[in-house]
């Protein structure tokens, strides 16, 4: 496979990723983080990061949007819970080596 076919193929399974996210709003990030080790935000992150390093102006609000598809806050008000004791303890027993950046 060529260079440009793979990131191709990347790009279109990135877009089915954050778009399956983006209607999955029922799964809170705190279980993304403990199932996973990785959660909207931190796709936004990856996704800054990327932008950045190509020169891309773009800030980590802007990323979020990408990401999120809509503001963070707007996604906060409308769809994030209070998380449970059982979930709050269960990322506070996760280590620095179970959470990817």
């Amino acid at each position: 496979m060529d260079d440009q076919t793979r990131t191709e193929i990347e790009a279109a399974a990135w877009r089915k990723l954050v778009g399956h996210f983006q209607k999955r709003t029922d799964v809170q990030n705190i279980d993304l983080m403990n199932l996973a080790g990785f959660c909207r935000n931190c796709m936004s992150k990856w996704y800054l990061g990327a932008a950045q390093e190509r020169g891309v102006d773009m800030d980590y609000d802007q990323a979020r949007e990408i990401v999120y598809g809509m503001s963070y806050g707007e996604w906060k008000t409308n769809h994030q819970t209070e998380a449970t004791p059982a979930q709050l303890e269960k990322f506070n027993q996760l280590g620095k080596d179970d959470i990817t950046e």
